[in-house]
């Protein structure tokens, strides 16, 4: 049987993934049924009704990036009674979470979804086990409920009214008899979930697509207005696409391309990283790192954002980065699972709905996205055009392979706050040589741009002195600052597994 290592965002996800590793699994049926457990029961994290992106590198051949990112809705619609919808569709929602976030919720705000295509095609293609085993413990939890995550919680306390709480069915889901939001530890119900688990274990993701499912969620969306259509659905695809590459050291490191604007952020860093990197985060090295990032988030905020074909600005911006050249660039809301397996296969899934929609189709138990209104990726908000576009994303799940034969799955959730996650760990643990847990551990920084313009974000432990810009120091490890996942295996087949302590991830590793 094929040894599997898992992170997750949750233990009760690892768990599934170890449960479909002893069946008979490799790394990409593990890292599917981890990622279906995280999406049904981390409400306001993440969603079955979310965009994904999942990056595989198979034992032989190059690596991969499935694009399920969500796209933007209306096919069909002629242009005035989509503007008509776009105009009364969205409720504008501001939320204290994450030092302030505006965002737009509701029916207007649903994009198309496209995670569940891209763990279907990720199944057919690289999976050893027929699709139906892969959501049996999603619905075993869905069945008997869930228990609430702290990190779910953490969201909720901010938006389970604003956002949960004008829907009915979100509404009961997610608070008790007393009108509270639920508290960890107990258990979630959400009525209609399990039966449409079942239904697409039993039928495939067709159902969700062109089927039942389908015709109650476009028939809640038409009701309230939205732009979701049954054609956005039916002709919706995954999309196959070859990996974004870069080098770090010994390591070659695959990620997501173009028209994702993540994957080309994290290699612009990490490319002007590489160079000429000190043994500690001294002030100078932080400074440098701080320096990095605010060049770097500062191209993406004026070139990346609502760009219909972002490829030319994506080379600009890595061709950039491989000069050194910083002067030419301008100053809650995901899961993701790792997983590799002892023949060396490696996957990567990041997960997005956004900071959620608040609606639940009746009928369904399934909370939709609301990345049409996640305005810091997306500025024209409900007003996005065309339809079938995809969205800008700041995913970033990432595969690697050493030199020396060793294989890495790592990503992160955390909205902008992915790619400096992911940095900060490579960073420690490719050029500093600590540990993988203790890589994940260290206090990480990020360059945010707020009301006042850029600033930096940092954990305690970090020498912030020589830094230009105004600071903002936190006092303890944050989940604002991600939650990275990663899985290793070694080159004597030894398989290690490290989750983030900043969100209370699970880990898992199967034996023979």
């Amino acid at each position: 049987m094929t040894r599997v290592a898992l992170a997750s965002s949750s233990q009760i996800s690892a768990d599934a993934g170890a449960e479909i590793a002893r069946a008979g699994g490799n790394a990409v049926d593990a890292a599917i049924a981890a990622a279906m457990v995280s999406a049904i029961s981390e409400p306001g994290v993440c969603a079955l009704g979310a965009g994904a992106y999942l990056t595989i590198w198979p034992v032989s051949g190059d690596p991969v990036t499935i694009d399920a990112n969500v796209a933007v809705p209306g096919i069909g619609l002629e242009k005035e009674q989509l503007r008509e919808m776009q105009l009364h569709s969205g409720r504008d929602v501001f939320m204290e979470y994450g030092g302030g976030i505006r965002t737009i919720v509701g029916h207007g705000s649903v994009a198309t979804p496209g995670a569940l295509a891209g763990c279907d095609l990720a199944s057919k293609r690289y999976g050893a086990l027929p699709w139906s085993p892969l959501l049996e413990p999603a619905i075993n939890w869905a069945r008997q409920g869930f228990p609430l995550s702290q990190a779910s919680y953490n969201y909720l306390k901010y938006s389970h009214e604003l956002v949960f709480g004008w829907n009915q069915q979100s509404y009961a889901a997610l608070h008790d008899e007393n009108g509270k939001v639920i508290r960890p530890p107990r258990l979630v119900h959400v009525e209609g979930l399990a039966d449409s688990l079942e239904q697409i274990a039993a039928q495939g993701v067709s159902c969700f697509y062109r089927g039942d499912i389908a015709k109650l969620m476009v028939a809640d969306i038409e009701e309230n207005g939205g732009a979701l259509t049954i054609a956005d659905l039916a002709e919706y695809e995954a999309l196959p696409r070859p990996c974004l590459r870069t080098r770090i050291q010994q390591w070659e490191l695959a990620t997501n391309p173009a028209p994702a604007i993540g994957g080309a952020t994290l290699a612009a860093m990490l490319a002007l990283m590489d160079a000429d990197m000190a043994d500690d985060w001294n002030a100078a090295e932080v400074a440098r790192l701080a320096a990095v990032q605010l060049a770097v988030l500062g191209f993406r905020r004026d070139h990346l954002t609502n760009v219909d074909n972002p490829g030319p600005e994506i080379e600009e911006l890595l061709s950039l980065a491989g000069s050194g050249r910083l002067d030419g660039m301008t100053a809650p809301s995901t899961v993701h699972v790792s997983a590799v397996d002892s023949t060396g296969l490696a996957c990567a899934i990041t997960m997005s709905a956004g900071y959620g929609s608040g609606v639940m189709p009746p009928g369904t138990g399934i909370w939709l996205n609301n990345c049409l209104g996640e305005l810091e990726l997306n500025a024209s908000g409900l007003a996005a055009d065309p339809p079938g576009r995809r969205l800008p994303s700041n995913m970033a799940p990432c595969v690697a392979r050493s030199d020396n034969g060793r294989s890495l799955a790592i990503g992160s959730p955390g909205a902008d706050r992915i790619t400096s996650a992911i940095l900060v760990t490579l960073l420690n643990f490719v050029h500093h040589g600590v540990s993988l847990p203790a890589a994940i551990e260290a206090p990480r920084l990020h360059v945010e741009y707020g009301d006042n313009g850029w600033r930096v974000a940092h954990e305690p432990g970090l020498s912030v002195e020589g830094i230009a810009l105004p600071v903002r120091g936190f006092d303890a490890l944050s989940m604002y600052f991600g939650g990275v996942g990663a899985t290793l295996l070694h080159r004597d087949g030894t398989l290690e597994a490290a989750a983030d302590p900043r969100r209370t991830g699970g880990t898992v590793i199967t034996s023979a």
